[in-house]
């Protein structure tokens, strides 16, 4: 243990000698987190509209206003002829256009079907889909008014749904987003600090002197890793802070597991920084290798980003040995839903398990390669 603690006194020495290294270490965590936090919003809201209004009627003005009013589009102009709407689409003006047939009000009050066309910016897919949704919405209420009109006439009953949310009621995408960003941001610094230092002392030629010590090659890990993970430790506290305190994400779950699985999710991390540093000679090399290696493919097959669901199937099965996806299960799980280890012990086993075998076999890899 002593050797352990003189390593480790030595690595905390050189890391205090190098301040902006430690700034970097906690400081772009948390203004990464701020800023991701308000850029990653994945609701849509003020779609660019304009409409074709051929019917020119109380009832089809009633309905551009329904759009108007709504705080998911914005009506940003009116096409005299539904030849004038590609200009619209084409200079980004607006991103749907919506039609409204002549004799619509007629055939609407004489019972009759009537068609509203709908035409979408497909070149952004998702934001199309998603301002498709909310017109076909909006269009859905307006038909259910009319029926609605219809059947108080005759005083028949219906049926009204009453809509409940869990875990998420207003469905903000920023809950659901920043509590993922504390594990993404986990990953990046613990992995790439790690790397980096362990690198350096290579290309300054010190991992030399270093092995010509008694130290045993567990010793000296063990040393190099530990200042690494306090800062993840510190990265944890502080980006977990922000979240709550600053987005107000609500932490329903329990903090001590939150922090504990956090823990297991740092032999992973730190696991993947020893290794890399084995199979780098250079810190661009091990920056390199770092992010498109490991943090790309876990960035994006741990639905992070997209839904693991709509993968191919193979892809599916591929995304079971990423340790990114078990931790984001559990973060959000605690975050949004408050549930405990009952429900998360398979996630929390996997991690575990992932960790335990990453930091072995770099561990065993570092040991060879100083042999």
């Amino acid at each position: 243990m002593r050797r352990i603690w003189h390593v480790i006194v030595k690595e905390f020495k050189q890391l205090g000698r190098d301040p902006r290294m430690l700034l970097i270490s906690l400081v772009p965590p948390v203004l990464q987190l701020i800023i991701f936090g308000y850029a990653a919003n994945l609701d849509i809201k003020q779609v660019p509209v304009v409409f074709c209004d051929m019917d020119r009627t109380a009832l089809s003005r009633d309905l551009v206003a329904m759009f108007s009013v709504s705080e998911y589009f914005n009506h940003t102009g009116n096409a005299d002829s539904i030849h004038d709407i590609d200009a619209y689409l084409d200079s980004g003006q607006a991103s749907l256009a919506i039609v409204l047939p002549r004799h619509m009000a007629r055939r609407l009050a004489q019972g009759r079907k009537t068609a509203i066309a709908l035409f979408a910016d497909g070149s952004d897919a998702n934001s199309a889909v998603i301002g498709l949704n909310y017109a076909q919405q909006v269009l859905g209420r307006f038909s259910e008014n009319i029926l609605l009109q219809t059947l108080a006439k005759d005083n028949l009953p219906r049926v009204e749904p009453a809509v409940r949310v869990w875990y998420n009621p207003a469905l903000k995408s920023r809950d659901f987003m920043v509590p993922s960003v504390l594990a993404l941001l986990l990953m990046i610094m613990t992995m790439m600090l790690t790397a980096l230092a362990i690198v350096k002392e290579k290309e300054i030629g010190t991992m030399e002197q270093l092995i010509v010590t008694p130290l045993r090659p567990f010793q000296l890990i063990v040393g190099k890793i530990s200042p690494f993970a306090l800062i993840g430790v510190l990265d944890i506290l502080l980006v977990a802070a922000v979240a709550v305190f600053w987005f107000k994400v609500p932490l329903r779950g329990s903090f001590a597991l939150l922090f504990v699985l956090c823990l297991a999710f740092l032999l992973t991390t730190l696991g993947l920084g020893i290794l890399v540093s084995t199979i780098t000679r250079t810190q661009q090399q091990a920056m390199m290798t770092a992010i498109f290696l490991f943090m790309s493919p876990m960035l994006f097959l741990s639905g992070f980003i997209f839904p693991i669901e709509n993968m191919p199937p193979l892809i599916q099965a591929v995304t079971y040995l990423v340790p990114l996806r078990y931790f984001l299960v559990i973060v959000r799980g605690i975050f949004l839903k408050g549930i405990g280890m009952r429900a998360l012990w398979d996630e929390a086993a996997c991690l575990l398990a992932f960790g335990l075998a990453i930091i072995s076999i770099s561990v065993l890899r570092f040991r060879k390669r100083l042999g």
